[in-house]
């Protein structure tokens, strides 16, 4: 598999030729049989009937100019503070990953908006590009998130998707506060790095909130829904998805021809998505079915200490996210280590939501770290310089994993107050 990814090959075609190549050498044609059910069973899960609603929430509000209301709206208030439009960026992208539960959209979204503005007050622009790249990790952990739908598609009934949706929302506000310590404290030791934009009234600050209550309005009535037990993942993501569609409309002006194009995006990146599971799905029946569970449960029951493994884990996952992209290192290690986690008898909401973080941390960890990539790319700024920006918000990142590890109250708490389903 390792093999045919380097030579390019997509990740559906590396994890479904390998594991076919390797079921066909252990059970012959039976393992032919087991990956046409595979395919019929993936592609007609309900677990997965949430995603192309989510997606098409985030590809529609895209097509809006909600980033920049939120970006203007963070300035306003937190304008005082020293670095504040970095961290009004930050706060930028915490509300748009509320809307739009992905990472690479959430950058695009706030980046073209907040750059100018930084570069007007005359912003480090190393200091500036690494927010803006660390900040866009929020995506995959604030819900709605894309990868907390394929994190429970995976894992199975251990781990609901609306409780896990929900355990994101108390770890994403603590690192949104994080990440925001870096400019705050760089800034107020060197004011040539951000100086604070200037003072800002307080009817300004009021006024702004009429800009942003689109992304409240579909914030509560997605997640306050599943909070309450009125609806499942699934219909939450419709209404969603009919309240995004009629504020495009109303509010945005957004045309026939804009929401075919969110409906395009749609299909396509689900299509994608469902490919790459059909070929995990086979992945994960070859690992079931080979000695290689039960000698992890062997080794995990050897060590004896819950809390060490999971670190191992951890440490495991970010040496792969220099080398791999994260919905590979999803597909491969999760049905792993899910098994695991069960056999220590720790909550696997838990570990699904330190997967979140650490497949965030993934996305910007180079040489394969796909926002990192994508920042460069888009801003014009050298990987050298990029990562001296990027440095300081990766340590960050990392002292929160070990954080959510240490206390994981910090993720339980919120779904332990969830009513019914």
């Amino acid at each position: 598999m390792l093999l045919m990814l380097n030579t390019g090959l997509p990740i559906a075609f590396a994890v479904g030729f390998s594991s076919m190549i390797v079921g066909f050498i252990l059970s012959g044609n039976i393992a032919l049989e087991k990956l046409g059910w595979t395919t019929f069973q993936t592609v007609f899960n309900p677990a997965w009937t949430p995603l192309p609603l989510f997606t098409f929430i985030g590809c529609l509000v895209a097509q809006t100019k909600i980033g920049e209301d939120l970006f203007r709206a963070a300035r306003l208030w937190l304008s005082r503070l020293p670095g504040g439009l970095i961290v009004s960026s930050i706060f930028g992208q915490a509300g748009m990953a509320s809307v739009l539960g992905a990472s690479a959209p959430t950058i695009l979204a706030i980046g073209p908006v907040a750059l100018p503005e930084l570069e007007r007050y005359h912003y480090d622009r190393k200091l500036s590009l690494g927010a803006l790249t660390c900040g866009g990790v929020l995506g995959p952990l604030i819900p709605p998130s894309g990868t907390a739908i394929i994190i429970s598609g995976l894992a199975g009934a251990d781990v609901p998707l609306g409780r896990l949706l929900i355990a994101g929302i108390v770890p994403g506000i603590l690192l949104a506060i994080m990440l925001s310590i870096i400019p705050v404290v760089r800034c107020a030791r060197n004011p040539s790095l951000g100086p604070a934009p200037g003072r800002v009234s307080w009817s300004e600050r009021f006024s702004s909130i009429k800009m942003v209550w689109p992304v409240f309005l579909t914030f509560l009535c997605i997640l306050g829904s599943i909070f309450f037990g009125i609806a499942t993942a699934t219909e939450a993501g419709g209404v969603g998805a009919l309240i995004v569609l009629v504020i495009a409309v109303l509010v945005y002006g957004v045309r026939g021809k804009t929401i075919y194009t969110a409906m395009v995006q749609t299909v396509t990146i689900n299509a994608q998505i469902l490919i790459i599971l059909v070929g995990a799905g086979f992945f994960s029946y070859i690992v079931g079915s080979s000695s290689l569970g039960r000698q992890l449960g062997e080794a995990v029951a050897a060590v004896g200490n819950p809390i060490f493994v999971v670190i191992t884990i951890q440490i495991v996952l970010l040496i792969l996210g220099c080398f791999i992209d994260g919905m590979t290192i999803m597909f491969i290690t999760i049905p792993i280590f899910m098994p695991m986690i069960r056999a220590l008898g720790l909550s696997p909401l838990w570990f699904a939501v330190l997967f979140e973080v650490n497949m965030e941390i993934a996305l910007i960890t180079p040489p394969m770290g796909i926002n990192f990539f994508l920042v460069r790319n888009v801003f014009k700024i050298a990987a050298g310089e990029l990562f001296w920006g990027v440095l300081p918000y990766l340590v960050m990142l990392v002292i929160f994993l070990f954080v959510v590890v240490a206390f994981p109250p910090i993720s339980l708490w919120l779904p332990g107050l969830m009513m019914g389903r």
